[in-house]
């Protein structure tokens, strides 16, 4: 294959990744490839910074513990603060948005107890507080992206949640940030290969799991113009609004968030990602518009940089 990168292998396997002991041949018979150049694509993809990782991505709250945090940092300050935020283990994802709180971070843990220690010591280390804003109901949370600008498949919303074995929660830690790239992945985590397989399989089963495949840098594939899209809905109508919202084609993401109060009185979240920033600014109007939400109190986010994109990290 050389240099060459042929997208369409890893857009079809965004999800759907074969749960046989070798996956990567599993995938080079279905597309008329050989083990050896399907997992060299995916190893130029990787490493090109196109695609993050293969592997399971898993529902909000049901194998550790997570929280969306904003801070107001000022200008002249935003590299340095971000730079120590990605310093932190714990954080996944930090933007820069254009709005006065203009940092924007994830941080997982395998606890809450865990996430809260790593906000308060960025907030020792910054000097400046975090606005918490954890999670409380999902609408759609499934960030694929399909490269030939197709609606992506939605799958299941709910899951059921059991107790992790503390067998199963090393798996989770050592699965999270991706499989190894060779051709029996799942020998390789430290647990009998048949024993990951059904694990997996289960997880998905049960939606703890919500998809096994690769998971891309929508930003490296042209997807910049990236609006977080906030409203101040009443709590009787919320969850109505939010599963209008997530049915729309053009949102990638939606969540009920707690509000913090005074300074963040939003609780409705979604994410409008776009080739062009006219394009997602249409498409936050018509949904304002269409779906009856322009009566309430709202604000768009445009993010202006991406600091930091890895696997959330639950050992």
């Amino acid at each position: 294959m050389g240099a060459a990168l042929d997208p369409r292998l890893v857009n079809a396997w965004q999800r759907g990744f074969p749960l046989v002991p070798r996956p990567f041949a599993e995938i080079a018979a279905r597309c008329g490839s050989t083990e050896a150049q399907v997992l060299e694509e995916f190893r130029l993809f990787k490493s090109s910074g196109l695609i993050d990782r293969v592997g399971p991505v898993f529902r909000p709250r049901t194998v550790g513990a997570s929280t969306l945090a904003a801070m107001a940092v000022p200008a002249e300050r935003v590299d340095a603060v971000a730079e120590t935020v990605g310093r932190h283990a714990g954080v996944n994802h930090s933007y820069e948005r254009e709005h006065s709180y203009n940092l924007w971070f994830v941080v997982t843990g395998p606890d809450e107890a865990e996430v809260e220690e790593t906000l308060a010591s960025i907030e020792r280390e910054t000097g400046l507080p975090a606005l918490r804003l954890p999670l409380e109901e999902e609408f759609h949370i499934d960030l694929g992206f399909d490269l030939k600008d197709h609606a992506v498949p939605r799958g299941p919303q709910r899951a059921v949640v059991p107790m992790l074995t503390a067998e199963e929660k090393r798996l989770v830690a050592r699965i999270a940030p991706g499989l190894p790239l060779v051709p029996r992945p799942y020998a390789e985590l430290g647990l009998p290969e048949e024993t990951v397989l059904a694990t997996l399989r289960r997880w998905l089963e049960l939606g703890i799991v919500r998809r096994i495949g690769a998971v891309l840098r929508h930003r490296r594939l042209g997807y910049e113009a990236n609006a977080m899209v906030v409203w101040n809905v009443p709590d009787d109508v919320v969850a109505a609004a939010g599963r209008r919202l997530a049915a729309d084609p053009a949102v990638t993401l939606c969540y009920r968030r707690a509000r913090a109060l005074p300074e963040w009185p939003y609780n409705l979240y979604c994410m409008v990602h776009g080739r062009e920033r006219s394009r997602a600014v249409y498409e936050v109007k018509r949904i304002n518009m269409t779906l009856d939400l322009d009566r309430y109190p709202r604000l768009v986010l445009f993010s202006s940089r991406c600091f930091t994109q890895r696997a959330a990290n639950y050992g």
